[in-house]
């Protein structure tokens, strides 16, 4: 009974998003208003692999993995891998519903001279269900059942342009069906809407002195701009904006000694997507009322200034990601961190933790979300476990054909001539 009833108050949320023109807030006279900011497909903006997950969704200048596509791709020419591939699962909601979830799989390939591979090519593709939901009017009448659904598939492209400084740019198409089974509603006829975008990634790292025949502390910084694309209709009556969104990220890795290292992390993220107006209503409620008007330029560079309450609201659009990685051996791994939203623009407020291993070109990562809040201020991944699968290739030619297979195969070659 509680899964089904979830299942249709998620059904009305998710499709109110899509549809529904404004909202009221009832927040008259108070000197804060609750404004927070929504836009189509936010499933683009939930962080995918259980590294960053157990660090508070920190990414974007921590050491490049198989998942730097979704946080930096200007990270993954700066690997010291040649190459690697991860896999994700993430139960969504887990404790009300049992059939949401996030998959999502990444990876990358550096190229390049044999002694300096300086360029990588990646990819990931993400797919979030919502498992089956039955559908209703705004009278309570059954409108439909269907499956909604959501992806998105990536190719990325990052290259060095010094030893300390790597520029990327992906490009990405986005695929968002959650009104599948709604068929024709008060006249409307509702579809899949789609998008098309770009991520721009930049990564800067820096190797500090060693001591003592130790390899030396290192400091990154890396921006990220993601997300950059058209706008997504489902009626055609509207267009509304993707989350795209800016972040600024900095990590210290400071190695201990010869065994151990820790990483602290910090990121900074804004969507740069327009505000939602405020106005008051004959009967003195507060109505948002969003900018669709807008084009994806003057939306991105007017976010910076358009918000009612001025600079202080600029402020509290900012959310901050803070994280901690130890590592012993760079083999074993604990984390922690904290994500913070102010409550104004959606309150999320949540602390990670997370552990990880890893074994010659096998690695596994797992986060876990601590339970807070409660109702609507409940995070969808509280108590739930996450899931990162990691393979890393030291060196892609002998993936594709081993020295041992290519000595047999030059001496079966001079045993021929030998015949002949």
């Amino acid at each position: 009974m509680i899964s089904k009833t979830f299942k249709f108050i998620l059904s009305v949320s998710i499709v109110g998003v899509a549809l529904q023109a404004n909202a009221q807030t009832g927040l008259s006279g108070q000197d804060n208003q609750y404004n927070t900011i929504t836009t189509a497909v936010p499933f683009m903006r939930i962080s995918p692999d259980a590294r960053s997950g157990g660090m508070g969704d920190v990414g974007i200048a921590i050491s490049p993995d198989a998942n730097s596509q979704f946080w930096n791709v200007g990270k993954l020419a700066m690997s010291n891998k040649d190459a690697g591939v991860s896999v994700t699962y993430t139960p969504w909601l887990k404790d009300l519903v049992p059939d949401i979830f996030l998959a999502y799989i990444s990876g990358y390939a550096k190229f390049g001279e044999k002694e300096n591979k300086n360029q990588a090519v990646s990819f990931s593709m993400r797919y979030f269900s919502l498992g089956d939901i039955n559908y209703t009017t705004i009278d309570a009448q059954p409108a439909g059942t269907g499956k909604p659904r959501e992806f998105s598939f990536d190719l990325g492209y990052s290259r060095k342009l010094s030893d300390n400084l790597s520029i990327g740019l992906s490009g990405k198409y986005i695929h968002s069906n959650i009104i599948n089974g709604a068929g024709n509603s008060n006249g409307v006829t509702y579809k899949p809407g789609n998008s098309f975008g770009v991520d721009f990634g930049l990564f800067y790292t820096k190797q500090l002195e060693s001591k003592d025949d130790i390899e030396g502390s290192s400091i990154n910084a890396g921006l990220a701009i993601t997300n950059i694309g058209s706008k997504i209709s489902y009626s055609g009556n509207r267009k509304d904006f993707i989350p795209t969104n800016l972040g600024i990220g900095a990590a210290y890795n400071y190695q201990v000694d010869e065994f151990n290292r820790l990483t602290i992390a910090l990121d900074v993220n804004k969507l740069l997507v327009p505000s939602p107006q405020l106005q008051e209503d004959s009967l003195g409620n507060i109505i948002q009322t969003y900018p669709f008007e807008k084009t994806l330029m003057s939306g991105m560079l007017g976010s910076f200034s358009d918000a009612p309450g001025g600079g202080k609201e600029e402020l509290q659009e900012v959310m901050l990601s803070i994280g901690a990685e130890y590592s012993y051996q760079n083999q074993f791994f604990a984390r922690a961190g904290y994500f913070y939203e102010s409550k104004y623009k959606g309150d999320r407020r949540f602390l990670t933790v997370g552990l990880g291993v890893k074994y010659n070109v096998f690695g596994l990562n797992i986060a876990y979300l601590v339970p807070s809040g409660s109702g609507i201020n409940r995070n969808p991944l509280s108590n739930t476990l996450r899931f990162s699968l990691l393979f890393d290739i030291d060196d892609l030619s002998k993936l594709i054909l081993p020295d041992g297979d290519k000595k047999k195969k030059d001496d079966k070659k001079d045993d021929r001539k030998e015949k002949k």
